[in-house]
């Protein structure tokens, strides 16, 4: 049976469709990320390509250049799936997997969502094995099926505040825990799935930070050897930062995520793995070219900046229109055409400082923060620093050895900056992640975030003072806000919500428990101190009021006494006298000057 949309696009209905489900989010639709840019390299031009299960209809932008259909089980999103791709050479089946034509097959199979929303709820259950046997059966020799599947113990449900399986979603049809014998609960345990299943699993993925909204893709290899790079520590922690700002979790996903890296975790712990796998015989000597990482360059609608491997290291690759943001209004815009030189090699400058902070090692930290000053200043001209050194912050700048280097060049300066306004920033967004986060330092908890900043500006050997820091601050708000595309009302609530951190308040972004928690500890020390002082200040006002209290009594004993009353009789007319004896001295003062200036004139 078939019918026809508005837009005379056919849809084929074989069966088992879900005529009042829709598996799209109600979020504005995206072209799928680095996910999405990961199908585009994957897709050959002219090539026919099987797209299984729920994407936004803007992901067949990415496939424009091939021949798709699309496998749904939903009858809603078939329609929107089949409106965005009319005059395309689109087609769209809704159904179960069942109901593909049996003689056709297929150059490239992507699996974007999983394999579970494939599958149809009317009609028999193939389950999660029978549905990976079907379509890798309909797999060419030499071809490529995509797939995407969630981590049942993935970074997002540690920091998750709901436990996974309490969710009574209507979408909750299956078991996806690791005590579904049904389903592969690791990266390898699918690998061996897919080599049952006939493919041979040739590249993996980790995606980060959440499996419904990926924003940065990983080669779990790169992440099992680069536990110290620069580039992926920073790429985690922006990553899990951004995706899950405003949003309540039991520990900051983004600490977790670098931890997770540097103890060569990253990939186990991963969110979710987008596998490559393909279908023997496979053609000698075809060359690699898939990437290292896929990152989201902006808005959802940006597409992806890619890091590829070259001869001496990584280097970025920047496909995607558009490549620049006209910096037309805001402190900072974003030029993506820096971005095609190597990748600078290194640790990240926030990750060293913070591990010195830890330890209560001076020695490294002076040396660490004077590298990073001076380095600020061979970009000086006049006083001042322009383009992307003025933005350098230690969140992205990295160390290798003596060296400093900017690791993401694009963002960069509208105006330049002076170099103790960049200098100031860089060491006063450090400080609001060592007081907000609860690290431990060497200084004492009495400062403040614009204490400590100049505090760190003297072991970095400036003198920077609090008019300075103000200013800093005032173009980190300006900063952000062109960052975030906020209007002039956002700019000033962001710089009310920067005046109003204080080393007891929560960092900025995810609301942790265990972050608040650890503030309320800040908070309960600081009224601790402040009970301190108040009782000292009581005990020394009580006592003040005790020896007036016990000198008042001596006044009216004293007062009251006969010898008292006696001297005041004596001193009473001496007292009266006094004021007419003052007079006559005066008299006789003016008298003798008188005297004085006439005997002069004679």
């Amino acid at each position: 049976m078939t019918t026809d949309t508005d837009q005379a696009h056919q849809i084929v209905l074989p069966g088992g469709e879900m005529l009042a489900w829709s598996d799209l989010g109600t979020e504005e639709p995206t072209d799928g990320g680095p996910v999405g840019a990961l199908a585009a390299r994957v897709v050959r031009p002219g090539t026919r390509v099987l797209l299984a299960g729920p994407h936004e209809p803007a992901f067949l932008d990415r496939l424009a250049h091939a021949e798709v259909t699309c496998l749904l089980r939903s009858h809603p999103d078939g329609v929107a799936l089949a409106e965005h791709a009319a005059g395309r050479a689109v087609r769209v089946v809704v159904g179960g997997p069942a109901g593909l034509p049996a003689d056709e097959t297929y150059d490239v199979v992507i699996v974007a969502s999983g394999l579970d929303p494939v599958e149809s709820v009317e009609g028999t259950r193939l389950g999660w094995d029978g549905v990976l046997a079907l379509l890798a059966g309909r797999l060419r020799p030499g071809g490529t099926l995509l797939l995407h599947m969630d981590n049942p113990i993935g970074l997002h449900r540690i920091v998750d505040v709901s436990p996974w399986y309490a969710a009574r979603d209507d979408n909750r049809w299956t078991v996806d825990g690791v005590l579904d014998a049904g389903h592969p609960a690791n990266l390898d345990q699918l690998c061996h799935r897919l080599a049952d299943a006939g493919l041979i699993p040739d590249a993996s993925f980790a995606a980060y930070p959440h499996p419904e909204a990926v924003t940065a893709l990983v080669a779990t290899g790169e992440l099992e050897r680069g536990t110290s790079a620069g580039l992926l520590d920073a790429m985690l922690h922006n990553a899990c930062s951004d995706g899950y700002a405003n949003r309540s979790v039991l520990q900051d996903p983004a600490r977790l995520a670098v931890d997770a890296l540097h103890a060569g975790l990253a990939s186990k712990l991963a969110p979710a793995w987008v596998v490559r796998a393909r279908r023997g015989p496979l053609p000698a000597a075809e060359p690699t070219d898939l990437p290292v990482a896929l990152v989201q360059a902006g808005t959802p609608d940006m597409g992806a900046i890619e890091v590829v491997t070259a001869a001496h290291g990584w280097r970025w690759q920047v496909t995607q229109p558009p490549l620049r943001t006209a910096p037309n209004t805001g402190a900072a815009y974003r030029d993506h055409e820096a971005l095609t030189g190597p990748v600078p090699s290194g640790r990240l400058l926030r990750t060293l400082l913070l591990d010195a902070c830890l330890r209560r090692d001076l020695d490294r930290l002076r040396p660490l923060l004077s590298g990073y000053a001076g380095w600020l200043d061979s970009f000086t001209v006049d006083g001042r620093i322009s383009d992307a050194p003025a933005l350098a912050g230690v969140d992205n700048v990295v160390v290798d050895g003596e060296r400093f280097a900017v690791l993401d060049p694009s963002w960069q300066a509208v105006e330049p900056l002076p170099v103790d306004v960049t200098l100031a920033r860089g060491l006063w967004r450090f400080a609001a992640i060592l007081l907000t986060g609860g690290y431990a330092h060497p200084w004492s908890s009495t400062l403040d975030l614009a204490g400590l900043t100049v505090v760190l500006g003297g072991l970095a050997g400036r003198e920077l003072d609090r008019s300075t820091v103000r200013v800093a601050v005032e173009t980190e708000a300006a900063v952000v806000a062109a960052r975030r595309g906020l209007d002039p009302a956002g700019q000033q609530r962001l710089l009310d919500e920067l005046d109003a951190l204080e080393p007891n308040s929560p960092p900025p972004g995810p609301r942790s428990y265990q972050q608040l928690h650890e503030a309320w500890l800040r908070q309960r020390e600081e009224l601790r101190r402040i009970q301190a002082v108040l009782r000292w200040t009581d005990d020394l006002i009580n006592n003040r009021e005790r020896a007036l209290r016990r000198a008042d009594i001596k006044i009216k004993l004293f007062s009251g006494s006969l010898s008292f009353r006696l001297g005041r009789l004596v001193v009473a007319p001496v007292r009266w006298a006094r004021p007419p004896a003052r007079a006559v001295k005066r008299r006789l003062r003016r008298a003798l000057k008188r005297q004085v200036v006439r005997g002069e004139q004679q």
